[in-house]
């Protein structure tokens, strides 16, 4: 059972994209929050493919997109630890 506090899980592809949208950090923020936004991302466009079936396929493009995102981010942190 949800709580009142919990907050409203998206259970349709254009919910997703809301969700998403209002969680975004900005360009300025440090890679590891950008980093674990996009992870979450993915996670959530994932979770709605299962959901939403009629944007399933929808779905996976846009959790495969933040997964590249996220994948670029971690090089970019990986390569600014080896100096």
């Amino acid at each position: 059972m949800e709580k009142a506090t919990d907050p409203v899980r998206p259970r349709t592809l254009v919910e997703a994209h809301e969700a998403v949208a209002r969680s975004r950090p900005d360009r300025q923020s440090p890679l590891a929050t950008r980093l674990a936004y996009y992870q979450h991302s993915a996670t959530v466009y994932a979770d709605i493919a299962e959901i939403d079936r009629g944007h399933h396929h929808e779905s996976l493009y846009w959790a495969d997109c933040e997964r590249q995102r996220a994948q670029e981010i971690q090089a970019q942190i990986d390569g600014s630890s080896d100096e």
